[in-house]
Order: structure tokens, then sequence, then C-alpha cells
């Protein structure tokens, strides 16, 4: 049997390298050893460890889908100003890692000049988590890195400056399997399908297999059928989501509708534990369109939910505690977003008694 020595000794190619392999000294040096951190200014923190050492951190904005000549610019600045440590949080922000505090304003300097804004620390808005968008998925109900681009060129102010009542989250899913965080951020931008998938008959029997067709509806809207004698499906339209996992398994179920797709809007979400406990998104704007490149009615929407909170929540309070605290009825009349039948909350099931936090209930 392998001794632990040989285990670490091996090379392979599976699975991730060491993550110490790629760790800042500073970090490796005082791995979990750290006293304190503070925010220096907007987008730059320093980290203090038990034995004194500091490390400094510059964050500055980046899109999530970028090309090789921008990998290559910023590698060159981590060259030059952090002897190239630098790494990407989850919302897509770059971090450059300073041992040195006089390159913090230099490195500062060249991003700004080369049009890079550096912020989203502390009461700020960071940048955008999302999901792929039309440029990759095949069951997008709007794109992700244009409407992204979109709302941060109105929002960006918010990035570079604390100016938030407390830190400000905000997602975009391209459809309601959402691959991003929209259940669990203060904001969320969520495309949504309005019509059921279209059954291309012809090719139904020719790529799809049919079991595995009908157990992809998380519904069960879908059912086995014979059109013209050939095994087919149909849907059970009252049962539709619109969630389009059927067509994942079968293309000749395409559910794209540029007529009728569009987008949600959703607030209140969290993943904290400060304060109160973790909480869901609620629905805020039902419906808005899809009008690319730059989306005039989304941009707005949230524009306007952002000051209004902005305006109003205390220091320290996030969205959904800020909603909570004034009651959802003054949330609808500050910010101007009309009540419609689709904010009726309907669900039937456990939403409100699952577990979702670390917080302990009192004990009776």
């Amino acid at each position: 049997m392998a001794t632990l020595e040989e285990i670490k000794a091996r090379k392979t190619d599976i699975g991730p390298p060491p993550v110490e392999k790629f760790l800042h000294p500073i970090i490796k040096e005082n791995y979990g050893k750290w006293r304190y951190h503070e925010i220096l200014k907007p987008g730059v923190l320093a980290h203090t460890a038990e034995s004194g050492a500091v490390i400094y951190t510059v964050r500055a904005a980046s899109p999530r889908l970028i090309s090789t000549d921008f990998i290559r610019y910023i590698s060159d600045l981590a060259e030059r100003y952090c002897d190239g440590y630098l790494r990407f949080t989850s919302r897509n922000n770059i971090e450059f890692l300073l041992a040195n505090k006089e390159n913090i304003e230099p490195l500062i300097a060249e991003l700004e000049k080369d049009g890079i804004p550096v912020g989203g620390t502390g009461r700020s808005i960071s940048n955008i988590i999302h999901t792929q968008g039309w440029v990759h998925c095949h069951s997008a109900a709007t794109d992700a890195s244009g409407l992204v681009k979109a709302v941060m060129d109105e929002l960006c102010g918010h990035f570079k400056n604390e100016d938030m009542p407390a830190k400000l989250r905000i997602a975009v899913a391209c459809c309601l399997n959402m691959c991003g965080a929209v259940h669990c951020s203060d904001i969320a931008i969520l495309g949504l399908h309005r019509t059921p998938p279209k059954i291309d008959q012809e090719r139904v029997p020719k790529v799809c297999e049919i079991p595995s067709t009908v157990a992809s509806c998380p519904n069960a809207a879908i059912r086995p059928t014979f059109i013209d004698g050939k095994k087919s499906v149909k849907i059970d339209e009252d049962r539709c989501m619109y969630c389009g996992n059927c067509y994942t398994v079968c293309p000749a179920m395409p559910i794209a509708d540029p007529l009728n797709d569009g987008v949600s809007i959703w607030v209140g979400g969290k993943v904290s534990n400060t304060r109160s406990g973790p909480s869901f998104t609620k629905l805020a704007i039902p419906y808005l369109p899809n009008n690319p490149p730059r989306w005039p009615e989304v941009t707005s929407a949230i524009k306007n939910i952002v000051e209004v909170y902005a305006k109003n929540a205390r220091r320290q309070e996030r969205m959904g505690e800020w909603i909570e605290r004034i009651g959802w009825t003054k949330f609808f009349s500050l910010t101007g977003i009309q009540f419609t039948k689709y904010h009726i909350d309907d669900f039937k099931h456990a939403g409100l008694s699952y577990r979702r936090t670390t917080q302990m209930r009192g004990l009776v």
C-alpha cells in the first residue's frame, strides 16, 4: 500500500493541481493565521496576519468571457506590479495580490487609464455573476453577457464607490434552470420563456429517446404518444413550466421564442448569515421585453430599484432586510412597480420551512 508521501509525490492530470502551488508566498506562510482585514479605499484591501505580514489586494472588474489578449494584458500587469500573482473571484472580479504597498496606486492608475474600473468592495455593487446566455446556452431566454454589460454600464459608479447602505449582489440567469445565483442575490435578473416547446414531429423519432424525454420534465407535462404510427411525445400545456429541460435531451423540442421570451426581476435574496439568515429572492417585476443590445427597460428597472434602496435603507441593511422592515406594500409604492396577480405566492410546498441557515432557533 502506498504511503502518504508516495501519494503526494505522484504526478497526475486527474482533478485540479494543488492550490498551494499557486498561493502568494505571504498567503502560504500565513495560511489560516490572519488577524483582521481592512478596506483602505474602494477596491483595495489589506489582510494582516498574526506574524505582522500584510498582503494587499486590488480588485478590478472583468467580463466573464474574455479574450486571450485580455488575459495577456492582465498577466503583464501582474508581472510588473505583483510578481505575477492574481486570482479571479466567483463574480468574475480580478484580484491582484501585492506585497509592496507602493505598487497599489501605479497599478490602479494603469487600470483606470485603460478603462478598467477598480472597486466592488464593502458597501458597493460587486461585479454581476451570470450564466452563459446566447453565446453558449441552448435554452437561454435572454442573453447574459450583453445584459450584464448594459446593466453595469449604468451602475458602474456604485462599483467604484462604497455608496450603498450595504453590499449589493446582483445575478443574471438566462433561464429558470439558473446556473447562476438568482435564487439568493439582492437583485436577480431572470430570463423566462412564456410558451411551451414546439415539437418537430418529423425529427422526434430520429433524434430523441422517448423515455428520456418524458423523464426530463419535472412537472410530468410530457407524455408518450404515436403520431402517424411513429413514437413521439405530446405536451400537457397546463402543466408546462417553460423550463426547457426537455430540449436538453430532445433537440426536436426547441423552446426559444423571440416574440414571447423576456426578463423578470427578483429581489431580496442573500446567502450570508449576518444579521438575518439566508433568504430566497421574491418576484418584483414579472415580465420585461428582450430589447438587445442595451435592454433599456431592464436597465431602467434595475437602476430604479437600486436608487430607491440606496435612498431609504439603513446602514448595513441588505435589500431583503430593508423590504422586510418596511413591508412589500411600501416597497411597491416607493419603487412605482405595479402589483399584479403574478406576485401572489401560491407555492404549495414547504418553501418557508426549509432549513436555509446555520443560525440556531431558540429552544422552548
